[in-house]
């Protein structure tokens, strides 16, 4: 028989056999295969909705919301007319990927990494989280704390190019048009500071830009929030730091800060301003000096979509780690109430750490009196009592105790014998021998948590922690600290405290499903979710919180918690009406995956 005639029957037997007996497309033609050559290598030709874009040509290149730099491809160089404007061959995202990681990886210095990390953030915003993302706990320290500090510190020297807003006293009367020269007509996140209280560094005034760019950072790569829905912001109300006020390269007002009526007029105007552009945007409040920080926050809380990261946040996450760190000893969660739970720092993040403790120990059965009892709050003169009620605020009241107001640290432990040392002071080494041991001695597991940033402002180190207590307490800390071998031969992982545990996944729930506010449920059940998350092998570690790398997961889960609570308290508006069958689908579906996806220039076609 011929044999082209053989080939052609057999092609229409095997046609007649499959239409015959399934009239389905397998699927497994529908499965994308990945180019290994030509300029589709590394890439899926699979279909992804286009990005509708308003810029063409050259201007699409300088835009890094757009920019993929040499991964265009041919057919888009030419669709949106620039070809000939870059380098010839294509490179794909995870080439581009390996050559920037090469390149920060010569470096050695921490801050020229965080130079080159923000400088690829001016450029290719998509392949910047995409680095971050999948490198999360190599680059999360380089873009915040604690290489965050440093980059403050030198923001005027450094300036580059404009990123984000900043709104000061001479522009009274004009935020409600300002707000509209942002090119972003959907915001969904505002992180904010007046640069007054920067970490453990102080005023550094319009400097502190770096905070919210760096916490953006994290509300895109970790969040999942889309990086044309975020707006970084700087409320410059002066500075009282001389140094600044007489550095000829400083970029801010050169002005004492304003207080009191003046300055909430300020912050005020800028509030109503960015709520009448996006009325369900999130404000975080971020770095606000103690004794404006729970004033603003209390102001706000019950009208507002805002948040204050070093109050509600560092609250939430040492929630979490004080819940794994009850696990980790092998006690119930609920048994929290029982705790001795000392407290280094009266300032803001220390009164909410303790403010947040407090409520959720009100949400496991116990009256406000009992779970008062729990705690003992320093600060720089002692324990704090009700001899100096007039000398505290609000929050801090609720904290004085009775007896053995001024008493030091060290008497502290000693008469009380806690079972938990928290340190928010900013003072390095606080937590001396003497204490640790002193505490280990009344507590076989003891919990300390050393949380202040930087580095060098740390209550105490990794290693000291679990030397002077022969590797028997349960660290965590507020910058990373490396490995520790004990003397036993076991090496012990000590955990990062970081807020980026709880607030990216706080505002990606909140915005999804519209809440109205954060309350105080919503801290509670988000730090649930992040405690739950950390595994027995971690715990065993003697880890309280999960691996850094399953970051996006956590808070995917924290965001499903927060929309939950937001729709038994009635306010998710945006869902009302709604059945959503599968939330971490839904979510999950929301969240923004940095990956290159086709440009389409918007046209007006007219027939």
């Amino acid at each position: 028989m011929n044999k082209t005639l053989f080939a052609h029957e057999q092609r229409q037997k095997s046609t007649t056999s499959l239409s015959d007996t399934d009239d389905t497309i397998p699927l497994d033609f529908m499965v994308e295969e990945i180019a290994t050559e030509g300029e589709w290598a590394g890439c899926s030709r699979q279909f992804m909705a286009p990005l509708r874009i308003s810029v063409r040509g050259n201007d699409i290149l300088t835009n890094p919301l757009f920019n993929k730099g040499t991964a265009f491809k041919m057919g888009e160089r030419d669709r949106l007319r620039f070809r000939g404007l870059l380098p010839p061959r294509r490179l794909n995202m995870h080439v581009q990927k390996e050559r920037f990681l090469k390149a920060m990886r010569a470096e050695e210095s921490p801050i020229k990494k965080n130079i080159l990390l923000e400088d690829l953030h001016d450029r290719n915003e998509t392949l910047y989280h995409r680095v971050i993302v999948d490198h999360v706990e190599e680059v999360a320290p380089l873009i915040y704390t604690p290489t965050v500090g440093q980059a403050c510190k030198e923001f005027g020297m450094r300036y580059r190019r404009p990123r984000g807003m900043y709104f000061t006293q001479e522009d009274r009367g004009h935020m409600a048009s300002m707000v509209y020269n942002w090119p972003n007509k959907d915001v969904h996140v505002i992180v904010v500071t007046d640069g007054s209280r920067i970490l453990g560094l102080g005023d550094l005034g319009a400097n502190g830009m770096g905070i919210p760019i760096g916490k953006l950072s994290l509300y895109c790569a970790a969040g999942g929030i889309a990086p044309h829905r975020v707006l970084p912001v700087v409320i410059d109300a002066g500075t009282d730091n001389q140094e600044l006020l007489d550095d000829k390269f400083y970029l801010g007002i050169q002005q004492k800060r304003l207080h009191g009526k003046a300055y909430y007029q300020l912050v005020d105007e800028f509030m109503q301003a960015v709520r009448h552009r996006w009325p369900n945007v999130l404000v975080q409040f971020e770095d606000f000096s103690s004794d404006k920080a729970q004033k603003l926050l209390n102001h706000y809380r019950n009208n507002h979509l805002v948040f204050n990261d070093d109050i509600q946040g560092t609250g939430s996450t040492t929630l979490a780690g004080i819940l794994g760190a009850l696990r980790a000893r092998g006690e119930q969660v609920g048994s929290l109430g029982n705790q001795r739970i000392v407290i280094a720092g009266a300032g803001s993040a220390g009164i909410g750490v303790a403010q947040t403790l407090l409520q959720a120990m009100i949400e496991q059965g116990r009256t406000i009196e009992e779970a008062k009892r729990c705690f003992f709050v320093l600060d720089a003169k002692g324990l704090l009592g009700t001899e100096d009620m007039d000398k505290l605020s609000p929050e801090q009241k609720l904290f004085a105790r009775q007896e053995d107001g001024g008493m030091s640290l060290l008497e502290v432990v000693t008469k009380y014998k806690p079972t938990m040392l928290l340190g928010m002071t900013g003072v390095g080494g606080l937590f001396t021998e003497p204490i640790v041991k002193e505490m280990a001695k009344h507590c076989t597991r003891p919990v300390i948590f050393p949380l202040s940033n930087p580095t060098s402002k740390a209550e105490c180190t990794a290693e000291q922690a679990f030397t002077w207590t022969n590797g028997a307490c349960i660290f965590a800390s507020g910058s990373p600290f490396d490995p520790v071998l004990v003397q036993d031969g076991r090496t012990l992982y000590p955990t990062q405290c970081n807020n980026m545990y709880i607030f990216p996944g706080l505002g990606l729930g909140a915005t999804i499903c519209g809440a109205e506010r954060i309350t105080d449920k919503m801290l509670y059940v988000a730090a649930e979710a992040l405690a739950n998350h950390v595994s027995e092998e971690e715990l065993a570690e003697g880890k309280v919180f999960p691996h850094i790398s399953n970051i996006r997961e956590v808070s995917l889960k924290v965001a499903v918690a927060v929309i939950e609570e937001a729709i038994r308290e009635g306010q998710a508006t945006k869902f009302k009406g709604k059945t959503i069958h599968d939330l971490d689908d839904y979510v999950r579906k929301k969240m923004y995956d940095p990956v290159y996806v086709p440009l389409v220039e918007k046209r007006e076609v007219t027939i």
